[in-house]
């Protein structure tokens, strides 16, 4: 792990923003907890987990780790 003094501006910059997204969340949770859900989202949402289930939708994560050159 790198010290402060070893980080770039903007590591420096996206760490703090991190800790400052964590912390966010533990105090305020989320807001729409608990809440129901409109029936034509969830409907949305069913198809396109089938789509991607099926193919017909997304990408293979090693298609995009390969395309994006990251492996």
């Amino acid at each position: 792990m790198a010290t402060v003094a070893q980080m770039t501006k903007d590591e420096l910059r996206e760490m703090i923003e991190t800790i400052i997204e964590q912390k966010l969340s533990e105090l305020l949770g989320d807001p729409d907890e608990g809440l129901p859900i409109r029936k034509a989202v969830r409907d949305r949402l069913l198809r396109q987990k089938q789509a991607v289930a099926s193919g017909e939708r997304g990408e293979p994560f090693e298609d995009v780790i390969r395309r994006l050159g990251l492996g």
